[in-house]
């Protein structure tokens, strides 16, 4: 009755959406008010994600039974939201369902849809390993239409779509799928893994890819901090400094307060959100800035049980979780982007030749338009480090220089973010006796 009761009031009250492009000078301002049900701000962050909008700040409030929320958002060049297009989109997806979008989110497993069929891999991560999957599938007849490869922390986890390279369709055959999985998982599968390689079959239904992949490598533990064997000896953990997370009690409030420093880049807001939420715990409050390339966010949280976090054991588990999620999608390394014409065992081709060159993949983003493959791969030599500019003018030469452009070349050791005190964002919120005046602050704001 109670869930029939909230499903009522929430079809009576749907979410209210106001997308302002004069509010601020240099931002455009989505403010969204709905009734409060835990995963709403996932969903909402989630839309804007999935737009490739940039969130430069956001004011965070769902005490109560009611949701309202702030964010300044910008496009990736820095600009104001002007197309109309897009502002009826966000609204719309929002306003309407905003967990669900069919153009935006896919199934999960070995599974076949309509268009392609999605795999799902986790493993030790290891040079070629990219290479050695792309072949299987190559020989397997199966084109890879997308896919997203994560690496942190020795793991690796990708989702892949393919599609039968000779009808361009799903693979259904169920025999076919039994093969496929049994040989994907014998390449995943490491002699001194002390963790098992999976290609799984998941429950029918909906997942959004970025989402999936913070699942999958939370359900294999990438956040413990594990040294294991390998070349030159035991490895650094990327070479990078962990991003700034506390955890700490808000006793006269009775929440766990939570701050992050890092590293700003595109969809952090989403992967710290999004860790939090399946980690079953809820953000009553929080505060979201970028200053230049840092970002601060700050959250009020409880466990989905109404509790704060009340064990030490359960604060430092949070702290590894939330740095896992922010290093997974950092961008290390060499940036390069692959533009051309598609066809069957490109990806192969490309993997195998970074293979031969020692490159080592530690993320890569596949997708075909309109039959041209635009990929993007982020690469380091064999020890983490950073890559010899001779050996990518080697590859483009072999590539074609057209075809394979180095976007961007980053640092492999950035500065550590230094700690900073607890409350630096909310500063004086719970000093107000009333929600009217954090409505005048994010006005004003």
């Amino acid at each position: 009755m109670d869930d029939e009761y909230a499903k009522l009031i929430r079809r009576m009250n749907p979410p209210r959406v106001v997308i302002d492009n004069n509010a601020c000078e240099n931002a455009t301002v989505i403010q969204v008010d709905s009734v409060n049900k835990h995963g709403i701000l996932l969903d909402v962050v989630q839309v804007i994600s999935d737009m490739n909008l940039v969130i430069t700040k956001a004011y965070i409030s769902s005490d109560g039974v009611w949701f309202m929320d702030v964010f300044n958002v910008i496009d990736r060049n820095g600009n104001k939201i002007r197309d109309k297009e897009v502002i009826d989109y966000i609204q719309r997806r929002i306003e309407n369902n905003p967990s669900f979008a069919p153009s935006l989110r896919e199934s999960v497993g070995v599974v076949p849809t309509e268009e392609h069929t999605v795999i799902e891999l986790t493993g030790t991560d290891r040079p070629g390993l990219l290479s050695e999957i792309c072949a299987v599938l190559t020989d397997l007849h199966c084109n890879v239409a997308t896919a997203e490869i994560w690496t942190h922390n020795t793991r690796a986890a990708a989702v892949v779509h393919v599609t039968d390279d000779s009808s361009g369709c799903a693979i259904k055959d169920p025999s076919r799928l039994s093969t496929i999985r049994d040989l994907l998982s014998n390449v995943l599968r490491g002699s001194n893994d002390p963790k098992t390689a999976r290609t799984t079959l998941s429950p029918t239904g909906v997942t959004n890819r970025d989402r999936r992949l913070h699942q999958i490598m939370f359900a294999d533990r990438d956040y413990e901090r594990i040294e294991r064997e390998g070349r030159g000896g035991l490895r650094d953990r990327d070479k990078r400094p962990l991003p700034h997370v506390t955890v700490v009690d808000c006793v006269e409030k009775d929440y766990t307060v939570v701050t992050m420093r890092a590293k700003d880049r595109p969809k952090l807001l989403f992967d710290i959100v999004c860790t939090l939420t399946d980690m079953q715990y809820v953000v009553f409050h929080g505060v979201v800035k970028t200053l230049r390339t840092e970002a601060f966010q700050e959250f009020y949280i409880r466990h989905v049980d109404g509790f704060p976090i009340s064990l030490e054991a359960e604060r430092e588990r949070l702290v590894q979780c939330l740095e896992a999620a922010i290093e997974r999608r950092a961008s290390e390394g060499m940036e390069l982007e692959l533009c051309t014409k598609d066809r069957v065992g490109l990806l192969s081709d490309i993997t195998r030749i970074f293979r031969e060159n020692s490159l080592c993949i530690k993320r890569a983003e596949i997708s075909t338009e309109e039959g041209m493959a635009r990929d993007t791969f982020y690469v380091t030599d064999v020890t983490g480090n950073p890559v010899d500019p001779k050996i990518i003018d080697s590859i483009r030469r072999q590539i074609g220089d057209k075809v394979l452009n180095v976007k961007h070349s980053s640092s492999l050791s950035p500065k550590a973010p230094q700690p900073t005190t607890i409350g630096f964002l909310l500063g004086n919120f719970f000093k107000a006796r009333s929600f009217q005046n954090f409505k005048l602050i994010r006005s004003y704001s």
